[in-house]
């Protein structure tokens, strides 16, 4: 499991939140050879950067990452980036995302890879399947399916009529989570997402309030583990979330009320913390994802408690993973970059937030085996930025080009 270890300085930037619809080669382009050249590459499974840079692409793959310009194939479509940053694709470990509008809005913004994380009718499983197709301009998606909770989505019901007696008496009992578990894996998911406590994005709900023992967590992770699936908790108070950690989930989604012994114990076993933080700051604001009275006056409360949470997980050892909690909708405001920029002011280095949004975050979606790294025989998910990010962390809310499985599906950076 790759750690951080290098400490570098901060300093933030203005925000961009959009792309416009620009493209300089297209996806017929990603079965043949692209070479960008004259870029500082900075990948965060490394501890050094390369100056005049180049990585040359292969039928969607990373064939090399190298300094100088000799080895350009003769055959190859240059793409000369002097000057520039060359980085992994952002994996966002908690997305919401719904339909393909949404899809291209996140992998524009340098979403390359992202884990949807409850979406009706699985539309998430039906996505994963487009992409890989190269039938839709999506990130990589990893499918949870519904969330399983006292009282599922209506769609679930819909989508399975056998589970009707569940619409009555609920999601109660370790029987009943086993049975969701199945549910779920014989939908393909590849994690189940379980709601430990309420959630805090809706007026009439209350964060804190646990929803399940730890007896019903335990069985809902041992019969997903049972083949290899694994479960994810969203969990803000410290009751539920405590008894989640227990129970053996592999990461908590939010983690706001956390106590210092429960990450403590997080640390101990290695369980994920996916802490949100930017959402919790867009509670604060009008528009956005949210726009409530309620909630605003909730989300003023949570955001300085979320922060110290993770800033103590992070003093402590607990293994972050960066991530929205946003459905990439019309109306969000909100950006991968932003929860990078809230990880540095927690206390950790740039090189620790790329990490929490490329490395830490395949090995959470286990997908580490081929995204996260710009490594020899990897999926070609690059962005260029104009300014270095580990000086300016703030530099990845105006990506200039985004390469997803060798296509370019954004191109700024001559202009």
């Amino acid at each position: 499991m790759k750690l951080p270890r290098i400490t570098i300085a901060v300093a933030m930037t203005t925000s961009w939140l959009l792309l416009p619809h620009v493209t300089t080669l297209s996806a017929q382009n990603s079965k043949g050879t692209v070479a960008f050249v004259g870029a500082t590459v900075i990948d965060a499974a490394q501890e050094h950067t390369i100056l005049d840079g180049t990585v040359v692409v292969v039928d969607g793959k990373i064939q090399a990452v190298t300094s100088g310009r000799e080895l350009v194939p003769s055959d190859a479509t240059v793409i000369d980036v002097t000057g520039k940053y060359l980085v992994p694709g952002l994996i966002d470990a908690h997305v919401h995302i719904a339909d393909f509008a949404a899809a291209r809005r996140a992998l524009r913004s340098g979403v390359t890879t992202a884990r949807d994380m409850g979406v009706p009718h699985f539309v998430d499983v039906g996505m994963r399947e487009l992409a890989k197709l190269g039938a839709i301009e999506a990130p990589e998606i990893v499918a949870s399916g519904y969330h399983v909770r006292p009282r599922p989505d209506d769609g679930l019901f819909m989508d399975d009529p056998a589970m009707a007696d569940l619409l009555a008496a609920g999601v109660h009992g370790e029987e009943a989570m086993r049975r969701l578990a199945r549910f779920m894996i014989d939908r393909d998911v590849q994690v189940i997402k379980v709601n430990a406590t309420e959630r805090a994005g809706l007026p009439e709900t209350d964060p804190r309030k646990p929803f399940y023992s730890e007896a019903e967590l335990r069985a809902l992770v041992t019969e997903a583990g049972n083949v290899g699936i694994p479960v994810a908790a969203h969990a803000h108070g410290e009751v539920g979330g405590r008894a989640a950690v227990l129970a053996g989930v592999m990461s908590i989604e939010h983690g706001t009320y956390l106590s210092d012994q429960t990450l403590a114990l997080m640390a101990e076993r290695g369980t994920y913390l996916v802490p949100t933080i930017a959402v919790v700051a867009d509670l604060t604001m009008p528009g956005g994802d949210y726009d409530n009275a309620v909630l605003n006056v909730r989300g003023r409360h949570m955001l300085p408690r979320v922060r110290q949470m993770a800033r103590h997980a992070h003093e402590r050892g607990v293994i972050i993973a960066a991530a929205t909690d946003t459905g990439y909708g019309p109306e969000s405001v909100l950006r991968l970059s932003h929860e990078l920029m809230e990880l540095v002011d927690i206390g950790m280095t740039p090189l620790e937030a790329m990490r929490a949004a490329t490395t830490v975050a395949a090995e959470l979606l286990g997908v580490d085996d081929h995204t996260g790294e710009l490594a020899q025989g990897f999926d070609a998910d690059i962005l260029i930025l104009e300014r270095n990010p580990l000086q300016d962390i703030g530099a990845y809310q105006d990506v200039l080009l985004v390469m997803n499985d060798g296509r370019i599906v954004v191109d700024r950076s001559g202009y």
